[in-house]
């Protein structure tokens, strides 16, 4: 039996040996010179041959001449690219490779006059153009890899993976530190993994960080010409300002805070009763009585329907109250905050602790709030 089984496997095993064989008698060749704009040889570059139908790529050193040559190229049509340093020089679309040999030279000089010739430009305007184009690839390149960065940031964030996410924030700054964004996200990093630390100086010291890492993304964002286009600048830079606001808070720098709440309320006026209400809430916290009732003041007149701003400007008026006998006497407007919540906010979560604040200073309390009201016929 064994006889039977020895030729067939010859016979798969010379197919196999002989494959390269007809292989290699469908590939050609390519060569070429490649010149700097002064006509001297362009060495150790690569010049990149990837075919658009294939997907062969093939990447070929020039030697000290400029020269560069190779054997068992697959017939295709090509873009070919010169490559220096990591930097493109020029390139070539569509150049179609055959079983015979190519020769494709890059000689910078002659397609620099070639394209300014073109184009009605000079040789030096055709370079800026070329390298401006360049520019415009490696700006694209890098966007593409911050952005990367960025969606793994935003899922570790997501995921309370504080650490990794300040580190490929920290990675991304290494590759530009240039972007507002990113400054931003970083800063955000470190004041969201701020509560985590049990050190109480490591705690203090990750919202230092957050703090100086906004200003700087504030700064940046503030700079950028391009950055002032967006219709959005303000709203973003008052995010970036209260986000600030809230490290200062944390860090028991208050009056700090209190300026970047101003500062993101007079950027977004739109939004401006959300930093004011923050304001109001850490002036609230360090029981800055006056200054608090000041803040959910300037929260009510930009927004008269926020409940919540009531119910703390009430709060903070008990705060100022004063006892005669036994009877606590409360300041003018107090119980008309608190029965406002219960207008605009009848089965909000404060308000049980709004009607018992209006128990302790003795004031009457509408029966019909949350109810609604008949319909007249």
């Amino acid at each position: 039996m064994n006889k039977y089984f020895i030729l067939p496997l010859l016979l798969v095993l010379a197919v196999g040996l002989s494959a390269p064989l007809a292989f290699a008698q469908n590939m050609g060749s390519v060569k070429g010179i490649c010149k700097d704009v002064e006509g001297k040889p362009i060495a150790q570059a690569e010049v990149q041959w990837t075919g658009t139908e294939s997907g062969h790529k093939y990447t070929l050193k020039t030697n000290n001449k400029g020269e560069y040559f190779s054997l068992g190229i697959v017939p295709d049509k090509y873009n070919v690219k010169l490559v220096k340093d990591g930097k493109e020089l020029w390139h070539f679309n569509g150049v179609q490779k055959g079983l015979d040999e190519t020769a494709l030279d890059f000689d910078l000089k002659k397609e620099m006059a070639n394209a300014a010739q073109g184009q009605g430009m000079s040789a030096e305007e055709a370079a800026k153009m070329k390298e401006a184009a360049a520019k415009a690839e490696n700006e694209k390149k890098t966007v593409g890899t911050l952005n990367e960065k960025l969606k793994a940031a935003n899922a570790a964030s997501d995921a309370g993976d504080f650490e990794t996410a300040i580190a490929t924030l920290t990675e991304a700054n290494q590759i530009d530190s240039t972007r507002d964004l990113i400054w931003f996200k970083l800063a955000d990093a470190y004041r969201m993994s701020a509560p985590k630390q049990t050190d109480p100086a490591e705690k203090q010291k990750r919202y230092e960080m957050a703090a100086g890492d906004y200003q700087k993304a504030i700064e940046m964002r503030s700079a950028s010409e391009t950055a002032k286009k967006d219709p959005d600048n303000n709203k973003n830079l008052a995010a970036y300002y209260n986000n600030l606001a809230d490290a200062y808070a944390k860090s028991n720098k208050v009056d700090d805070s209190v300026a970047s709440y101003n500062k993101a309320a007079e950027l977004d006026p739109a939004h401006a009763a959300t930093y004011l209400f923050n304001e109001g809430a850490v002036l609230t916290n360090v029981s800055r009585v006056d200054d608090a009732i000041a803040a959910f003041n300037k929260v009510i007149a930009a927004d008269p329907t926020k409940a919540d701003a009531y119910y703390w400007k009430g709060v903070n008026l008990i705060g100022k109250a004063t006892l005669k006998g036994d009877k606590m006497v409360a300041p003018e407007g107090t119980a008309e905050a608190f029965k406002k919540y219960l207008e605009l906010a009848p089965d909000g979560k404060l308000a049980q602790p709004a009607k018992d604040m209006l128990a302790s200073i003795g004031a009457t309390i509408e029966t019909g709030y949350g109810t609604k009201k008949k319909t007249a016929k």
